[in-house]
């Protein structure tokens, strides 16, 4: 087997072009970090520890906080990950109560798993002809609220979400802040809000008391990079504090740190560029692509985030993982991800033109391929609703289990994660009843060849041979 960093080199070589994560896209003038084993270092004298703060990553964190404005900012090096974990954990007391987005990563749900946490769940929203999860109001979130008589100690909600749709982050918080508990704001795919007037505003500005950024994401920063930003009283520090020597590395890479360094001072000196570079791109794909019809680009008066395109498959000739192999094997452009009608790639100001005009071309010339035939499926990929919460999660988790056949698994209790990745978001949770819906779904992900973890092939050995069998792991049934 080739060694990872020959596959790395092999893929740099190749004429594959980055539509998708990081944000940096492989440019290298987007970044003077090119010699990396040269920077990899540990905690040597004059360099600081990120775990106690008083020098130089000091200073680098308080220069993130220019940037963005929040009362105390803190590097991440595992992800955003470690900043959901950290901020719930630090947020509600062990067996708390806490209001989330159904639609929220698996890292939440790894939190609540771990701090034994009661899991509410804010209405299911979506967007049905795309199939992807909407924003919330501050009237949603306050009548949810109402409706559990306020006994939750915080919420947490998502925006952006993956697809680029936003919350009403500001109204949120105003809700959260009367009934005094804080608002956890995971902004992963944000870290570009609030850079100018042009894009959405930062969760930070908006009032949010906990709000978490991916830098890598979008912005010229390496994989695994991101922030933590903290504001208020509401979520105390040294137990916020606490939890992020728990949720990383006792090693942090003096690489990750630095490369979120220079991607601040970037923005700090270059923010305009960045956004005008950015909104430039996204004119030009719309632009270009404005007579499609067939495949054709949502537009940021339905989707705010401009850094998010999804590419719309509006015919029955063509799903969305149809779309998204066709411009991966044909044009060299590999998307974020696909969707049952969609591809989602992710555009930064650090693309190329050359990038963008390749995209746009692609997406000219497969629409024309499609007849004018639309799609009569306005409801496909619409979620199932939130599966019936039987035992807690954390109690589900570690119970017992077995591997069931999926289609034998109505009514059992789920024992495992089901997640369509990306973007990481729980088809089911443990705990919760498995219902036909749920079933159906899954199978048709499966068979769209979209990546369903936590479905795992058995075998069953019979007088024609052996069958692969789905298996979905249920609590043992007493």
């Amino acid at each position: 087997m080739p060694d990872i960093y020959q596959e790395l080199l092999k893929l740099a070589d190749s004429d594959m072009y980055p539509l998708h994560m990081p944000g940096h896209k492989r440019n290298l003038e987007s970044t003077p970090l090119k010699g990396a084993f040269r920077c990899d270092i540990t905690e040597i004298d004059g360099f600081d520890n990120l775990h106690d703060e008083s020098g130089i990553i000091l200073e680098a964190e308080r220069r993130a906080n220019d940037l963005y404005g929040a009362d105390e900012t803190f590097f991440l090096v595992n992800g955003s990950t470690s900043g959901v974990l950290s901020a719930v954990s630090a947020a509600v007391l062990e067996g708390g109560r806490i209001l989330a987005a159904r639609g929220s990563h698996r890292s939440f749900y790894h939190a609540a798993y771990l701090r034994h946490l009661d899991v509410e769940y804010l209405p299911v929203k979506m967007i049905d002809k795309y199939g992807i999860f909407d924003g919330y109001s501050a009237q949603e979130v306050q009548t949810a609220l109402d409706s559990l008589d306020n006994q939750v100690e915080a919420v947490f909600i998502t925006s952006p979400t993956y697809e680029g749709k936003c919350s009403d982050v500001a109204g949120i918080a105003r809700v959260c802040h009367d009934r005094n508990i804080p608002l956890i704001v995971d902004a992963a795919h944000g870290a570009h809000f609030g850079l100018g007037k042009e894009i959405p505003e930062s969760a930070v500005k908006l009032g949010a008391d906990v709000v978490i950024h991916s830098l890598h994401k979008t912005l010229p920063a390496m994989t695994q990079t991101a922030l933590i930003h903290l504001q208020g009283s509401l979520v105390d520090k040294a137990l916020l504090k606490r939890f992020l020597r728990i949720y990383q590395s006792s090693s942090p890479s003096y690489v990750l740190m630095s490369s979120i360094d220079l991607c601040i001072n970037e923005l700090l000196e270059k923010k305009e560029t960045y956004v005008q570079r950015l909104l430039e791109h996204r004119k030009n794909l719309e632009l270009k692509t404005r007579g499609c019809e067939k495949v054709r680009i949502i537009h940021t008066d339905e989707l705010e985030d401009p850094s998010k395109v999804l590419i719309f498959v509006d015919s029955e000739e063509m799903t969305g993982h149809q779309l998204y192999d066709i411009l991966r094997e044909e044009y060299g452009l590999q998307l974020e991800m696909a969707g049952e009608r969609y591809g989602l790639a992710i555009i930064t100001g650090w693309d190329t033109d050359e990038g963008i005009d390749r995209l746009s071309k692609a997406i000219c010339e497969i629409d024309n391929r499609l007849s004018d035939s639309k799609s009569r499926h306005e409801e496909s990929g619409k979620p199932a609703l939130i599966p019936q919460k039987q035992m807690p999660l954390f109690e589900a988790w570690d119970s017992d289990s077995e591997a069931v056949e999926l289609g034998m698994a109505k009514g059992r209790i789920a024992g495992d994660f089901v997640n369509l990745y990306p973007p990481g978001i729980p088809m089911i949770v443990p705990g919760e009843v498995i219902d036909q819906g749920l079933i159906d779904q899954i199978e048709g992900c499966i068979e769209q060849g979209l990546n369903v973890q936590g479905i795992f092939n058995g075998e069953n050995r019979g007088n024609k041979g052996i069958i692969i069998r789905r298996e979905i792991i249920c609590v043992k049934q007493k």
